[in-house]
């Protein structure tokens, strides 16, 4: 089903839907605050923050943005909004979105949705019984390794794949601080549910439905409370194994993709370039190319021989199209096309890590059930 707001989009064809913008730090102004305003259909109309560093920020790039200091703001003069993103902390996300639903603004919510896949569907079916859409910004599955990744698995390069090793890894020794380190488990902190989100996201959309997961999950570095250094091994229901890295430890950075077949693997170094352009303040255009990367840097798809030493074959990287993401959620706010990502796929990649966090906690591996619902447990391995 393709939902619609309550209240019907002020765009026309030739009106842009307006959005407004729930927080303006990393998320808000390196990756939502560019992509809305860069896409056709749509105009940042309100940024809710109090800081006023961040207001100047934000007014300096978008001049006549308006600004808010609270969410509930918005919900007094929701009939001069058509959605409403948010990319404020984590813990924040559920109350923020549920509130949004109710006043009847469609909404996009920054990954995770939710701490539990429980809240996520519920979510879920309040956004269907008021009849609005709800989507997660999934931005990973836009990347230009996994557009590549996609299509070479859908055109049998690899024959039928057998193992799926995908690396989000850092080497960041010195932590940061703030909530994403926090050990409050209301603040949805660690890598697992944030670079987790990603991977595991990714690695359900490329081979469908985990029925298994196991996990090791540790912490590093010193005045880090949550985990830094993570693995998780999904069995699939079609038999693939993913193997998944998260780490903030990486002294050697691994192969972000490294996919073994039954007739050919493929294997690619290096991070899409796309959250380093916007971070250096780059922004999408129909002018200029956007989202490639050198050849140098391509995968390289072969049998029998090492990438390393030059074996196998070039292949080259798709372009990466994060813009593809707000401008799919654009067609579904008018009707012209499905939830680029739902809720109900949010919680099924939750369902993953909720199982993982116990699985390296309880030192179990955890089967899940094929109708939703909570995990069950087997014995230790």
């Amino acid at each position: 089903m393709t939902a619609h707001a309550t209240h019907e989009p002020s765009g026309t064809s030739g009106t842009p839907l307006r959005v407004g913008l729930v927080g303006y730090g990393l998320a808000g102004s390196v990756f939502h605050a560019p992509l809305i305003a860069a896409t056709d259909g749509l105009v940042l109309d309100t940024v809710v923050t109090s800081n006023e560093e961040r207001r100047e920020q934000a007014r300096a790039e978008f001049p006549g943005v308006r600004f808010a200091a609270s969410p509930e703001e918005l919900w007094q003069r929701a009939d001069e909004l058509d959605l409403i993103v948010i990319a404020s902390p984590n813990r924040t996300h559920v109350p923020i979105a549920a509130a949004a639903i109710k006043a009847g603004l469609s909404v996009v919510v920054d990954k995770p949705i939710a701490g539990t896949a429980a809240e996520a569907r519920e979510l879920a079916a309040l956004a269907e019984e008021h009849g609005v859409l709800l989507s997660v910004f999934q931005n990973r599955r836009w990347d230009n390794d996994f557009l590549t990744l996609r299509s070479l698995v859908a055109d049998g390069g690899l024959g039928e794949v057998q193992r799926f090793e995908s690396r989000f890894e850092r080497w960041r020794p010195l932590p940061k601080g703030g909530w994403r380190e926090s050990g409050d488990p209301q603040e949805i902190g660690g890598l697992l549910f944030d670079l987790g989100s990603h991977v595991v996201d990714q690695a359900l959309v490329l081979f469908g439905p985990a029925v298994r997961v196991y996990a090791e999950s540790d912490v590093r570095r010193p005045g880090v409370a949550v985990d830094d250094d993570t693995f998780l091994a999904i069995t699939h229901g079609g038999g693939v194994r993913s193997h998944l890295y998260m780490s903030a430890t990486t002294a050697q950075l691994g192969p972000r993709f490294r996919v073994l077949g039954s007739t050919a693997g493929y294997v690619k170094y290096g991070l899409d370039p796309q959250e380093a352009a916007l971070r250096e303040g780059v922004r999408p255009s129909a002018d200029e190319p956007w989202g490639e990367e050198a050849e140098e840097l391509w995968g390289r798809l072969g049998a029998g021989e090492s990438p390393l030493t030059g074996g196998g074959t070039p292949v080259r990287t798709l372009p990466g199209d994060y813009p593809a993401y707000y401008a799919a959620v654009t067609d579904a706010l008018r009707g012209k096309g499905e939830n680029p990502v739902t809720a109900l796929q949010a919680a099924a990649t939750l369902d993953v890590l909720e199982a993982a966090r116990r699985s390296a906690r309880e030192g179990v591996t955890v089967t899940l059930p094929t109708t939703p619902g909570h995990p069950t447990e087997e014995q230790p391995e």
